[in-house]
């Protein structure tokens, strides 16, 4: 039979001896080993279960410190040192709450199920616009995760066990949700842009393929008898045909790009380079275009007038104003001019038409994409929201003025070099 008046030396001994000495020995001064062993073990194997609320508890209490202490640490990230409060925070505090109702809950609900559905999505759209990368999403997410493990130590709660897979749980599922998203959206932002492009290609493809039909017309005019040659004969035709597939299927991407939103994502490849050359070839080869309409061209750019511009995009730039001015000013005249404005560091780029002029109610609008005159047939209000989207692009701004009756000014400017960041390179 058991003594029951000896003391049980338990130090020293694991949780199964302690047991079974408590089994050999009925009581520890004067306290039954039945209650014992409901203490033991009700302290030792549920030990998370108290983890759990106390945590819980504590991420409620703690938010505000928790989100200050975040905060500390993510405006190291790049992207997020320039924003304010509220725009840094977006969903976090949302988190922390879900974080919370999980270990206070400890149902057997799954974690994804737990939290909600936009919260995370929505955090890596916003993320997008703030301008993070994939891996700043990550690491914000991440440094939260670490401020709560150091709340926990603080407070002397063990992460272990239960406690541990629920906060990895939320964290790897929000983390996955909001990364998720971003990734959708740059993908989309990335085939927008080079759909865009393209469009804009299409466009500005119009022009000179016009000029070639044009050319090709009045070379078939001005050469004497060419039906009377069979090979002469035949490559005009093939002229004319392969002209009009190519203008199908300018149209056809045209028509399906009709609807994108302006955003180029263009890359600037900038030089010096004379301005007038540029503008004088590009005269030439409209020429074809104007002479149909009766439009007299002029090439007003000082001679001895350097840009520091993307000469391809500039190109683009005058090639869509002149096509624009030419269209709207038949038997009338288009200048183009350029001046250096000293004051305010920039080239002054116009121009100028003597044709029928922009409504007043018009002129708002005119740089919108999809925006066309009423009272012309076949245009989709490309042409001027690329001069827009290509000036802005180089770093300046676009304007107009028209008086109906009168005549049209586009103006655009561009920066000088000295004033145009990592220009020296």
């Amino acid at each position: 039979m058991c003594k029951p008046t000896r003391r049980i030396p338990f130090q020293g001994i694991g949780r199964v001896g302690f047991f079974r000495t408590l089994t050999c020995w009925h009581t520890f001064d004067g306290i039954e080993a039945t209650d014992l062993q409901r203490w033991f073990w009700g302290t030792r194997v549920r030990p998370t279960m108290n983890a759990l609320q106390q945590l819980s508890s504590l991420v409620k209490q703690e938010s505000q410190d928790l989100l200050s202490q975040w905060r500390q640490q993510v405006r190291e990230l790049p992207s997020a040192r320039h924003l304010d409060n509220p725009t840094l925070n977006d969903h976090m505090p949302s988190i922390l709450d879900e974080l919370a109702a999980a270990l206070q809950s400890d149902s057997g609900q799954t974690i994804p199920n737990a939290i909600q559905d936009d919260s995370a999505p929505a955090h890596g759209l916003q993320r997008v616009q703030d301008g993070f990368d994939i891996q700043e999403v990550v690491a914000e997410y991440n440094i939260l995760r670490g401020c709560i493990h150091d709340l926990a130590d603080r407070n002397g709660v063990i992460l272990q066990g239960r406690p541990f897979h629920v906060i990895n749980r939320v964290f790897d599922c929000a983390i996955g949700a909001a990364l998720h998203a971003y990734a959708d959206q740059r993908a989309r932002e990335a085939q927008q842009r080079r759909e865009e492009y393209l469009a804009f290609v299409a466009h500005d493809l119009r022009t000179p393929l016009n000029a070639i039909s044009l050319a090709g017309r009045v070379l078939e005019l001005k050469l004497p008898t060419p039906g009377n040659v069979p090979e002469v004969a035949r490559m005009f035709k093939a002229l004319r045909r392969n002209v009009l597939q190519l203008e199908g299927l300018i149209g056809k991407v045209l028509e399906e790009n009709a609807n994108l939103e302006t955003d180029a994502g263009l890359k600037l490849e900038r030089r010096d380079f004379d301005l007038w050359p540029l503008v004088e070839s590009l005269i030439h080869d409209l020429h074809p275009v104007a002479a149909t309409s009766g439009t007299l061209l002029i090439n007003g750019v000082p001679e001895d007038l350097v840009v520091f511009a993307d000469a391809s995009l500039l190109r683009r730039v005058f090639q869509n104003l002149i096509a624009n001015a030419i269209k709207y000013a038949p038997q009338g005249q288009v200048t183009v001019g350029a001046m250096e404005n000293t004051e305010e560091k920039t080239v002054e780029c116009w121009v100028t038409d003597n044709g029928q002029g922009i409504p007043e109610p018009l002129l708002d609008k005119v740089f919108d994409k999809g925006e066309t005159d009423p009272n012309s047939e076949g245009g989709l209000g490309l042409g001027l929201a690329i001069v827009k989207t290509f000036t802005e692009a180089s770093g300046g701004k676009v304007t107009v003025e028209s008086e109906v009756g009168i005549g049209s000014t586009f103006r655009f400017s561009l920066p000088a070099r000295g004033t145009i960041q990592g220009s020296a390179t």
